[in-house]
């Protein structure tokens, strides 16, 4: 699941019904001038959330270094933006080149709808050892991460000191140690925050299997098969029903949203929480004197390999119904070049896609450079990215976890039903 820039204007964000009109007539128009020069449309929602004309400026650069190539800018929030692709992507008539999350690429490439990328990078000559990652589906990749939004732990400095905390924790017994003092420290305040809401069920990627990846484990085989009966799965459920019977968890986490997390942290109602680094500037600006840090999250205990933070992307990909393939690619790796991935990583206070690339840290929050050296010390870790009917997995998982949290089934039961579920769709 995608959640940049940030996930709380992704909610909020509408956009207008002559947006959407634009989008889908867009789709269909002529895209070649007489003379040669070709458009080509690029959806996504990353206009929408980048500082005003920031995004305009990349583009225009493009298009001076390629004369020949027009980008026509198909901008609108999160929610619009993938709407209209998963209508586009059903009828095969998306833009050339689309912004991706990570959940939509299984059924987009099943679907048809999004073109092979290695074959473009082998036509074009492409060397992607330069690439931080890439989403692959049988050997091909159909999606790169742009721009990556890492989940870090968010700490209430001022909670902990005031708890009796002296430092933060690194792992997960000093984790609940620091949860129990935070939320007996005399005042409303919990430990810690969790949003397990099945409408909108991010909150099991984020908030859950982020415990599993800090620690090096996985929720799958290495053929990709649902490995949820593992042992390392079954510890990280424990440590979250641990919570919950220390009652250090806010109240309402079966019905809460990301959105609402975010705000009970902002409000001092909660001393830690997992979040996405966008924002950061968010809470500083709605709450300026809040006095928090960001750090790895806690791993099991003894645990001395490299941890997995969580994160999600600004993906690309490119229509396979498109007739200026070889133009899209051109495009897609004019983005992925050293100068222009750290560009677009810096006004989105986001990590680049390409590993040689590094954000200008002069004029932002010290916190993201804090965050940027958590990040190179571990690697990004999301096992959703690319599986097939990821929130509807994520959906029953969370079913399983509220029973558990709930007292009405056991770790075990709820594993074992998760696996079923999860093997039906998972092929």
């Amino acid at each position: 699941m995608a959640l940049p820039a940030t996930r709380l204007k992704r909610v909020i964000g509408a956009v207008t019904a002559a947006t959407m009109v634009a989008f889908v007539a867009a789709c269909g128009s002529d895209d070649t001038a007489s003379d040669g020069t070709v458009t080509l449309e690029f959806a996504q929602w990353w206009g929408a959330e980048l500082p005003a004309g920031e995004f305009d400026k990349i583009i225009n650069d493009f298009t001076a270094q390629n004369p020949d190539i027009k980008i026509k800018l198909l901008s609108a929030p999160y929610a619009s933006t993938k709407q209209q692709l998963l209508t586009g992507a059903a009828s095969k008539t998306l833009p050339d080149v689309v912004g991706l999350d990570g959940a939509w690429v299984n059924d987009f490439a099943k679907q048809g709808a999004i073109t092979d990328i290695t074959k473009l990078m082998a036509d074009a000559g492409y060397d992607d050892s330069e690439l931080a990652s890439q989403i692959q589906l049988d050997g091909k990749t159909y999606m790169i991460p742009v721009v990556n939004f890492v989940y870090p732990l968010f700490v209430n400095k001022d909670l902990l000191t005031e708890a009796g905390v002296d430092k933060v924790p690194t792992t997960r017994t000093e984790f609940l140690d620091a949860a129990k003092k935070i939320s007996a420290s005399g005042g409303d305040a919990k430990g810690w925050v969790l949003p397990l809401d099945t409408a909108v069920p991010n909150g099991v990627q984020n908030d859950v299997m982020s415990w599993l990846w800090a620690s090096g484990g996985s929720m799958l085989t290495d053929d990709g098969k649902p490995n949820l009966t593992s042992a390392e799965v079954k510890s990280t459920v424990e440590f979250v029903q641990s919570l919950n019977d220390a009652g250090v968890i806010a109240p309402g986490s079966l019905t809460m949203k990301e959105q609402d997390k975010v705000e009970k942290f902002s409000n001092g109602q909660v001393g830690m929480m997992i979040d996405s680094l966008a924002h950061i500037n968010l809470i500083k600006e709605n709450k300026p004197d809040l006095n928090f840090e960001v750090a790895a999250l806690p791993a099991e205990d003894g645990f001395t390999g490299e941890r997995g933070i969580p994160y999600a992307s600004w993906g690309i990909g490119i229509s396979d119904s498109t007739e200026h393939k070889a133009e899209a690619f051109k495009f897609v790796s004019y983005l992925m070049s050293q100068e222009t991935n750290a560009k677009l990583s810096t006004i989105a206070n986001g990590f680049p896609g390409n590993k040689t690339a590094e954000p200008d840290f002069s004029n932002s929050d010290p916190l993201f450079k804090a965050a940027f050296d958590i990040y190179q010390q571990g690697y990004p870790a999301n096992e959703f990215v690319g599986l097939p009917k990821s929130e509807d997995l994520m959906r029953s998982f969370a079913e399983q976890l509220q029973l558990v949290l709930t007292g009405k089934t056991s770790v075990d039961e709820a594993l074992a039903k998760a696996q079923e579920n999860w093997s039906s769709v998972i092929e």
